[in-house]
């Protein structure tokens, strides 16, 4: 249980490094980090999981890249999900702070082992 809460702890507050690196991504604060870290956890394990079915030939052909894609989407998502308190402004800034999600919090993931 102790894992789990570091492990969305540090989600949110990667949710918030993100923002603050990535310009078209806002974020409230805090509070808003930890409801979307909730969201971005079940959009991965029930949402994610079915686009990445979807796609697997498109995925195939570009050799693993239009993950990224998926990734973006499924950030938006919860962007939508949350509401105004957590917003994305189009889809390269989806995509970069994609990216720029997961390598802040395996950093910070790294860190709960």
């Amino acid at each position: 249980m102790k894992r789990f809460l570091l492990t969305w702890l540090f989600t949110a507050l990667a949710l918030i490094i993100t923002a603050h690196i990535v310009p078209g991504i806002t974020i409230a604060g805090f509070p808003t980090a930890a409801i979307a870290a909730i969201i971005l956890g079940i959009v991965n394990a029930i949402v994610r999981p079915i686009l990445v079915m979807l796609t697997f030939p498109l995925t195939l052909l570009t050799l693993g890249l239009f993950l990224l894609v998926v990734n973006a989407i499924s950030l938006s998502l919860v962007a939508y999900l949350t509401g105004a308190t957590f917003t994305i402004h189009g889809p390269m800034p989806a995509l970069i702070g994609s990216i720029v999600l997961s390598v802040v919090a395996g950093i910070l993931n790294h860190f709960v082992k």
